[in-house]
């Protein structure tokens, strides 16, 4: 399959857009909802992605196929930035540096999204939370941006509701963590609007919420460019 080409646009007018480190498709389900033709990327087969997918190493395909599309994402594996696998002495590739010399390399508008834990190695990060779309959990995820694409950042609404720790179950009323080995894969798939995903993928996932409102900020700055050309 041939990606790059001079008008990167999928059927019907639907810009292209790569999701790479794709999981089972929180990002791209978001995106697609926006108005993208969406195809993910992965190193493991993911067989819950509910959209176009190949099975390939993120980076080496962003560097080789990434200027073939409008619009790139980008998650790469958050565990070594997190709190859990810190605690459990877990070793995990530190691929944010890589991934953004090989976005940045397309020549193409992309985000880059990924952990707190992970914000300090991000430039300028918009920070997005599960109260800014109505969302029954806060969830923070942190996005660089690049490419000529700039993501403004949402009023972050106060914390008014309490939250369930970590693993704990969910009391009534409270908002839900849905990470590690926890409790309710059906609440979680409610509240995150992914009803495809089991608990692996809910752990890591991004709400499709947060790339929604992101694709559409992306699908304007696309029409400018088209227009400015």
């Amino acid at each position: 399959m041939t990606y790059r080409t001079d008008s990167p646009r999928g059927s019907g007018h639907r810009p292209l857009l790569l999701d790479a480190f794709c999981c089972q498709g929180g990002a791209g389900t978001g995106y697609q909802q926006a108005g993208f033709d969406v195809t993910g990327i992965d190193k493991d087969p993911q067989p819950r992605y509910p959209l176009t997918f190949r099975q390939a190493e993120a980076v080496a395909f962003i560097r080789e196929h990434g200027a073939g599309f409008g619009f790139i994402h980008a998650s790469p594996p958050c565990q070594h930035d997190t709190d859990c696998q810190r605690i459990q002495n877990n070793d995990h590739p530190d691929l944010i540096a890589p991934t953004r010399a090989a976005l940045n390399a397309t020549g193409r508008p992309w985000v880059m999204e990924n952990v707190r834990g992970a914000a300090h190695k991000l430039r300028q990060p918009v920070m997005l939370c599960g109260a800014m779309f109505g969302l029954r959990t806060y969830r923070h995820r942190y996005f660089e941006t690049g490419g000529g694409f700039v993501l403004p950042q949402p009023p972050h609404p106060a914390h008014l509701v309490p939250q369930a720790k970590m693993g704990r179950p969910i009391p009534e009323g409270w908002y839900g963590q849905f990470v590690g080995n926890f409790s309710g894969v059906a609440l979680a798939r409610e509240v995150m609007g992914v009803p495809w995903m089991n608990r692996d993928g809910i752990r890591e996932c991004i709400p499709p919420a947060y790339t929604h409102h992101i694709g559409r900020a992306a699908l304007a700055f696309l029409s400018t460019q088209a227009v400015a050309a």
